[in-house]
């Protein structure tokens, strides 16, 4: 028996199609059909690119937004002690930064529930890192990631099956289909997620350059001004800072190696750029939490954010004092010049890194623990030739052919004055 379905899929395609807003009740259906089955993917896809060619409106957006958290569950941290706040980075290369984040806002009283993900391609992903320390898991129930909350303050787990469900059959489709650009959709794709996870407070660092998604600035503050919008209709305080990623974020990209230099942050030490804009990202959840009186600084300095790192890591059953593995062997890359590195692609980085293992392909692919990319220069410093530029790590030294054809004039090194880029280029409230 065939239920009665209130639209047909072709006259939604067709509406959108023809430049026309969608109505609330067509935008409800179409994500529930497609959830259900009853939307072909060939028919979600012919919409995918009507919208990423016509775009939707403000109203629009926020209703496709709510249709995908309405396709599963919502987490509730009303029962915790303190405030909630989350950060969601749009990924970048070298991009540790949730790493020493999570603990130093909690050590700072306020709770953060980060749900991240697996890296694809050259962009890497912050689970990936996480399980390169023995021991850690990254899966946990909702009742155990409510009770590391109220224990320890932080969390980094994946976020389960139950959450938004229709983005992730969506997310998949538009992969595939030439409409991952379309700002609507990337929009209510990251914020279903972040608002169905019952989140009070969210900050979104949306990076900007040849390592981003979002290559130039202008649209890079169009989707974070979408995103605020969407965090602000569905009730949760959300700030965007625009940030630098033209240059890979602090010396490695990789997944060991990246939890290594995370760790040097929350020692005290590390690369200015992590600890800047970990400070700056740690100070903005802080201030949309209700806790703009406290400075995460002194929880670096005092080593409370290394306790909570150390608790955190802990609870998921990692050993933080485990030593972190290495890759077997290694590749030097050294100047060609004497100069000032003007310039360090940071696209180039993460396909070398991606190439040498630290990445995956396709969903599901194993990633090599130890492989990546370690600089010994960033741009501005002053380089002798022969001098090494960065060391390539991996298990199987067949990659590092195809991670060298990556790096072919991704350093470029001058006599000129250089100009330091800021981290934090903009903000957006």
């Amino acid at each position: 028996m065939t239920t009665h379905e209130p639209f047909d899929a072709p006259a939604v395609i067709a509406a959108k199609r023809d430049r026309h807003r969608l109505t609330d009740a067509q935008i409800d259906w179409v994500v529930d059909a497609y959830t259900r089955g009853v939307v072909a993917p060939e028919q979600m896809s012919a919409l995918a690119m009507a919208i990423l060619l016509n775009g939707m409106d403000r109203d629009e957006i926020s209703r496709w937004t709510g249709a995908m958290i309405a396709s599963g569950e919502r987490m509730d941290f009303s029962s915790l002690s303190r405030p909630t706040a989350d950060k969601h980075s749009t990924g970048g290369v070298g991009d540790k930064i949730t790493l020493p984040l999570a603990p130093l806002v909690a050590a700072c009283g306020v709770a953060v529930p980060q749900l991240s993900g697996r890296g694809l391609g050259h962009t890497g992903g912050t689970l990936d890192k996480l399980e390169s320390i023995p021991g850690w898991r990254a899966a946990l129930s909702n009742e155990e990631m409510l009770a590391q909350l109220d224990d320890v303050g932080a969390v980094i787990c994946a976020a389960g099956s139950g959450l938004a469900p229709a983005d992730k059959k969506l997310y998949a489709l538009r992969d595939v289909t030439g409409t991952v650009e379309a700002i609507p959709l990337i929009a209510s794709s990251i914020m279903s997620k972040k608002i169905a996870e019952g989140t009070g407070a969210l900050v979104l660092d949306v990076k900007v350059g040849s390592g981003a998604f979002m290559k130039d600035e202008a649209r890079a503050r169009e989707l974070a001004e979408t995103m605020v919008a969407l965090g602000k209709d569905a009730g949760v305080t959300t700030v965007a800072l625009l940030t630098d990623m033209s240059t890979p974020l602090g010396l490695t990209a990789g997944n060991a190696l990246e939890v290594r230099e995370s760790v040097e942050v929350l020692a005290g030490g590390g690369p200015s750029d992590v600890v800047d804009l970990t400070l700056a990202l740690a100070r903005e959840m802080l201030a949309a939490a209700g806790r703009g009186d406290v400075d995460p600084a002194d929880a670096l300095a005092d080593g409370r954010a290394m306790d909570a790192w150390r608790r955190m890591i802990t609870a998921q059953d990692g050993d933080p004092d485990a030593p972190l593995p290495t890759a077997r062997e290694t590749h030097v890359v050294t100047a060609q010049a004497d100069g000032v590195l003007t310039s360090l692609d940071a696209f180039a980085v993460g396909i070398a890194a991606w190439r040498l293992g630290a990445g995956r392909s396709r969903p599901g692919e194993d990633v090599q623990a130890g492989a990546g990319v370690e600089l010994h220069a960033k741009p501005g410093d002053e380089v002798r030739a022969g001098a090494p530029l960065m060391t390539l790590h991996t298990d199987t030294p067949e990659r590092f052919e195809r991670a060298l054809e990556a790096l072919d004039g991704a350093a470029e090194v001058g006599s000129g004055p250089f100009v330091p880029r800021d981290v934090v280029l903009g903000r957006v409230e």
